[in-house]
């Protein structure tokens, strides 16, 4: 909405220009409506420039950078060869400033082609020393993207500082949160609000610093797709909980991690035999059976402990089994413990 109240000022601005350049020696020019003339010129020539924008949409810096170290490289080429000798037996006009025009285009052209395919890897193969990225870039960029935010483990790690780097929240993925906390369905609402909460204590968090970025990919249609190639453009981590976007973010070489698979990384291993202790919550399915919960949230059912619920228990491993939403615990009752 703001680069638009620009365009508009800017059209107007060049309007009223181009009025007051046709008012300058009205004696010269005696054309009919001469300042309405020069209104049309000067609004014609801010729609052009408005429409050149609006065709460099998505025309990043980077793109800018490349194609004009690629035009500056083709040039210097071109005009060695102009500079060689091999055309002086040409005559000078027309036909040398053809081939020189020729000579020109072609190789500025093959420039930019060349400097908008290579990376930054290229580059400091071609300039020795040099990297085109800025010193004081940090290690370790994390991107999150929404999945994350709402699941909300992400802050537990910050604040535990098993995550640190700079913090980055694509503009479009707050544009998402935001459209789910105004949601009509009660549950998207809940999730975009709890997002909201989330980043807002992320922000709090001293130890990592957090940035909203602006960039956007138009060409892109999905914000998946969008997520994956900021992270490429950046070189940084993305963090999600979204299956998919990972595989697809594994494809395209970047580094993605999935709270899900950390999780399961991070659950406690447990032998038949060993000794836990746990609150029971609440009965289970089976007569006899209490259930009570591990720290990482992992299930334990425990035989005999029915009649023990809302009491902190002593109990003994028997067997696991694992299912496709984790792992099932199972054990025996050995005794409560004395409040």
């Amino acid at each position: 909405m703001a680069l638009w109240v620009i365009r508009i000022l800017f059209l107007s601005l060049c309007t009223m220009g181009g009025y007051a350049v046709s008012q300058v020696r009205p004696e010269y020019i005696n054309l009919p409506y001469g300042g309405v003339l020069g209104m049309a010129i000067g609004f014609g020539f801010g729609g052009l420039l408005v429409a050149i924008d609006e065709m460099l949409k998505g025309f990043s810096l980077r793109a800018f950078s490349a194609t004009t170290f690629g035009l500056l490289l083709g040039t210097v080429v071109a005009l060695l060869i102009d500079r060689s000798g091999l055309f002086e037996n040409v005559e000078e006009h027309p036909t040398r400033w053809l081939i020189r025009l020729s000579l020109f285009l072609s190789f500025s052209y093959i420039g930019i082609v060349l400097a908008m395919r290579s990376n930054k890897e290229d580059f400091s193969l071609i300039i020795p020393y040099v990297r085109f990225a800025p010193q004081n870039k940090p290690d370790n960029l994390l991107l999150l993207d929404t999945s994350v935010i709402v699941d909300g483990r992400i802050a537990d790690l910050i604040e535990a500082n098993f995550v640190e780097g700079l913090i980055i929240v694509p503009r479009f993925v707050l544009k998402e949160l935001q459209q789910l906390a105004d949601s009509n369905d009660a549950l998207k609402r809940g999730r975009g609000r709890r997002g909201l909460e989330v980043l807002n204590r992320i922000q709090r968090n001293t130890r990592n610093e957090v940035k909203i970025h602006d960039g956007d990919f138009p060409d892109e249609q999905g914000v998946d797709a969008k997520l994956v190639h900021l992270a490429r453009n950046l070189g940084a981590k993305l963090y999600t909980n979204d299956y998919n976007l990972g595989q697809i973010a594994e494809l395209q070489k970047v580094t993605c991690v999935n709270l899900h698979d950390l999780a399961k990384c991070l659950r406690v291993v447990l032998l038949p035999g060993e000794m836990l202790t746990l609150r029971i919550v609440r009965e289970g399915k089976d007569k006899g059976q209490g259930v009570g919960y591990l720290p990482d949230g992992t299930m334990v059912v425990v035989n005999n402990a029915q009649n023990s619920v809302g009491q902190q228990v002593e109990v003994q491993v028997q067997s696991q089994l694992q299912t496709g939403a984790g792992v099932i615990v199972f054990a025996d009752l050995k005794g409560a413990i004395p409040a």
